[in-house]
């Protein structure tokens, strides 16, 4: 069972300690509901890092055996093959220093979890201006905007991996954190899928942003969700206002005043779709996934996705939508190379399905907003 952060996610002041068994993936038996094991992905949560997903499961072969293992990746993007009969790291994980904030009366871990292998899935640390795009890497209006977004929140500050948020005084010049990923991953809801028979688990990452501070709670409350009226002192708020979900990006406009984009001001690629090799840990292929039509001819295959997943098919191929170009794509699962792709009238935030139907044939399906695209495989 995954298992999300403790509320509130971004001041943990009146939760010391790792906070077991949040961020954590656990097993019990099935039949009687004992506790077996446990393994936990983050400690003492405040990025709201959680394990939306339910892990993929298959067996690897490791060493000449077989392990029956588990692939655990949440927001953070970092993904853990466990051993799922021990939860125990098949390729090693260590604890690693981080960053503290500092937040009055803030609790920060002074380590998290990091697998051994494989990498992480998308991008966790941002190194100032020389990771902010250029006008080669998009245009110079875009350039210019995201400049002038690193200006007003006085720039931005971040230590690597799981950065604690900074504290700001009322009345003080901004001063901002920013976390990678951010408050959407990272992998989201949508999860992984996996090809038993391969060995991959195949995953779509995206590396949209989190800016801003903790700050002494506004009457009222920021965050919402059930906050206001709590006695929390602190929480979540940016240059742009109370709230949680502040990013780093910038609109752009065409010459007649009309927004084209909205676009990440990191270099990019802004999304991936990821196979790992559960045999070796290793990430087997990856794929920038999504185009922005809005971005310059040789420029588009930026990346650009959301929060659904894949599925996998024995037949090879991975099926995706998720993307906010509206595409359905298929993509050969040994090699990643993208196969087909069809333009539905709406995007994709769902993950697909795949069946059979009374006439023997096999069909896929996806939700896009509010229509259901069906079709058949050959």
């Amino acid at each position: 069972m995954p298992f999300g952060g403790p509320a509130a996610n971004y001041w943990g002041g009146d939760r010391p300690g790792s906070n077991l068994f949040g961020n954590s993936i656990v097993a019990v038996d099935a039949q009687t509901g004992k506790y077996k094991w446990h393994f936990q992905v983050v400690h003492h949560d405040l990025w709201d890092s959680d394990l939306p997903p339910a892990p993929s499961l298959l067996d690897a072969t490791i060493g000449g055996k077989k392990v029956p293992v588990m692939a655990v990746i949440g927001k953070s993007a970092y993904m853990f093959i466990l051993n799922r009969d021990t939860g125990e790291p098949v390729f090693g994980a260590e604890e690693r220093a981080v960053a503290a904030g500092d937040v009055p009366g803030e609790w920060y871990s002074p380590t998290q979890p990091f697998p051994l292998k494989p990498p992480p899935l998308a991008r966790v640390s941002f190194k100032g201006k020389e990771d902010m795009v250029t006008a080669d890497d998009t245009t110079p209006e875009h350039a210019k905007a995201c400049q002038d977004v690193w200006d007003k929140n006085g720039g931005f500050y971040n230590a690597g991996p799981f950065t604690g948020w900074l504290f700001h005084e009322d009345g003080a010049p901004p001063k901002s954190t920013i976390q990678f990923p951010g408050g959407t991953g990272g992998a989201n809801w949508g999860g992984s899928a996996a090809d038993p028979k391969a060995g991959l688990v195949f995953v779509n990452t995206h590396d949209g942003a989190l800016t801003g501070w903790v700050e002494k709670k506004k009457p009222g409350g920021n965050y919402g969700r059930g906050t206001e009226g709590s006695d929390q002192p602190y929480d979540r708020a940016s240059v742009d206002g109370p709230g949680p979900y502040h990013g780093f990006s910038a609109a752009v406009k065409d010459a007649d005043g009309k927004t084209i984009g909205n676009w990440p001001c990191q270099k990019g690629p802004w999304a991936r779709l990821s196979a790992v090799n559960v045999n070796t840990g290793e990430i087997a292929w990856q794929t920038t996934l999504g185009m922005n039509e809005g971005l310059p001819e040789g420029k588009r295959n930026s990346g650009n996705s959301g929060s659904a997943g894949p599925i996998a098919t024995a037949g090879g191929l991975v099926f995706i939508g998720a993307t906010g170009d509206a595409r359905f794509r298929a993509f050969d699962s040994r090699s990643g190379k993208e196969l087909w792709s069809f333009k539905m009238d709406k995007q994709g935030n769902a993950d697909p399905l795949t069946y059979q139907g009374k006439n023997g044939k096999q069909y896929v399906a996806i939700v896009a907003t509010d229509t259901v695209n069906v079709f058949a495989l050959p």
